[in-house]
């Protein structure tokens, strides 16, 4: 029986898995590098252990240390939400060793679906559809470019053992292949240590879509529906939604049978997706299994009804789930803005830095989940997301119109972020008609019409927007500021998140 759970993780999933073990009155430990000794989640557990330095090679990813601050505190479980160990078999063999139940699937359909091209066989074995291409990983370029000549130009080129983007290129013509090749070796050996690649056929106006599954250790597994997951930049998500606008109900029924029998064929228990990729003819294709909580999960949430956490550290105590298929109803519409500390306006480039004001939208059918506040620090050393903003509505507009208002009202100063990126894409009519695939970014979207301007360009507005915001405050005719702005002293910067002119 699961009686105190340690997170081995930081951020907002940490505090996401805390909130729910403080409903289930299960007691939490929170782990902390040095560059978090003052962040959130440290402060939001009942207990907290400092595991090593700032870097995570050093902290988050070194098993020994996550474990000896879970027997060091009494900690029976560990929850290891995304990214860092979420889907490392050797951890969750570690901590069964250790007497410790780890809070997510099997070490074996983690091995599994966490090698591309052991997760694509297993699939092939089972008559699950797979985009045209090589099975296994290839063995040399000259074998990589027979295939490519085989399905056709453009391919895509990806990491064996990749994820998140990493190791991955596009390639469009013959002549961009091996230097395509080596390019996704190198990326995918720096990234996960292991350079094997496959090459799959790149699909015309494609999307993304995945699935939610959930399962028992009894044998029970069912769907929670499908998630859009194709508004990315660099393979990475940004904004999703669920359900997916362009899922019918035939397709839906299809890609959640077929989601189900993948997880069945690696055994699989507790929350995972299945990804596929959907043609613009609606045929679907096995992408890859996610073997942990996905960071998109609240729209399911919303969606469903259902805590997935909670459903989490009950299938990781042995219950059974509480509830059959035809129980889960999908009602309204939900859709997930990640706010990165990147910058939208210079090719979502990194951004560092101390949050100076920091307020958080409110209002009906929203939700945020961040690991940040006033004052912290943003630094190189972790991923830029910093929050999900996520709005719930009984139709899609109405979840789009909240979105709007929700982003234009988070205050948010001191470093760049995807905000206004998110805004830009609810305001598209691509989005907004539900008609994008994953090619959104390359065909649609525009810098130049951000309508914000760098902080270097702010340095040299200050003066102006300082004296405009006193001419407002002094005049209610016609106008009203919304949203912050501030003057720094020290060098006269403006920082500011929306502001804007609003006729009365």
């Amino acid at each position: 029986m699961i009686e105190k759970v340690l997170v081995a993780n930081r951020g907002e999933i940490a505090i996401r898995v805390m909130e729910t073990c403080r409903e289930m009155d299960i007691p939490t430990v929170a782990v902390y590098s040095d560059a978090d000794k003052n962040a959130l989640h440290a402060r939001y557990a009942d207990e907290s252990v400092h595991i090593g330095e700032s870097a995570s090679s050093k902290s988050y990813l070194v098993m020994e240390k996550i474990i000896d601050a879970a027997k060091k505190t009494g900690a029976n479980a560990i929850h290891p939400g995304y990214g860092f160990l979420s889907e490392n078999a050797t951890f969750a063999e570690l901590c069964k060793d250790n007497d410790i139940t780890f809070i997510g699937p099997p070490s074996n359909a983690i091995n599994l679906m966490g090698d591309k091209t052991e997760a694509r066989t297993l699939m092939e074995s089972h008559n699950i559809p797979l985009p045209p291409g090589s099975t296994k990983a290839l063995e040399d370029i000259e074998e990589a470019k027979k295939i490519a000549e085989e399905i056709g130009f453009p391919v895509l080129v990806k990491a064996a053992a990749g994820g998140g983007g990493k190791g991955m290129r596009i390639i469009y013509k013959p002549d961009e292949f091996e230097s395509g090749i080596r390019g996704a070796k190198s990326e995918a050996k720096n990234a996960f240590g292991d350079d094997r690649v496959y090459v799959e056929k790149y699909l015309e106006e494609p999307h993304h879509i995945e699935i939610q599954i959930i399962a028992d250790q009894h044998g029970n597994v069912i769907h929670l529906y499908d998630r859009e997951c194709s508004i990315q930049r660099r393979h990475q998500k940004v904004v999703e939604e669920a359900p997916s606008p362009f899922v019918n109900d035939e397709l839906r029924e299809k890609i959640a049978s077929t989601a189900i029998q993948s997880a069945k064929a690696c055994g699989y228990y507790s929350a995972g997706t299945v990804e596929f990729l959907v043609d613009k003819n609606r045929n679907h294709y096995f992408l890859e299994m996610n073997t942990r909580l996905q960071v998109e999960h609240p729209v399911t949430e919303l969606v469903t009804g259902v805590d997935l956490v909670k459903l989490q550290i009950m299938v990781a105590n042995g219950d059974e789930l509480p509830f059959k298929q035809d129980d889960i109803q999908l009602r309204g519409h939900a859709i997930e803005s990640r706010i990165s500390a990147e910058d939208p306006a210079d090719q979502f480039l990194p951004s560092t830095g101390k949050i100076t004001h920091f307020r958080q939208p409110q209002g009906a059918g929203v939700r945020l989940d961040t690991g940040v506040q006033e004052g912290s620090e943003v630094s190189i050393n972790y991923d830029p997301m910093i929050a999900k903003l996520v709005t719930y509505g009984e139709d899609r507009p109405k979840a789009i119109a909240r979105m709007k208002r929700a982003l234009q009202t988070f205050e948010l100063s001191g470093i760049e972020t995807t905000i206004p990126f998110c805004d830009y894409v609810m305001k598209h009519e691509s989005f907004v008609s539900g008609v994008y695939d994953t090619h959104f970014v390359k065909d649609h979207f525009d810098p130049k019409k951000l309508g914000w301007k760098s902080n270097t360009e702010k340095e040299s507005t200050a003066p102006v927007i300082a004296a405009l915001i006193r001419e407002i405050a002094e005049s209610k005719k016609n106008t009203s500021a919304v949203g912050t702005a501030k003057v720094e002293s020290g060098g006269g910067r403006f920082t500011g998140t929306w502001w804007q002119k609003r006729r009365n």
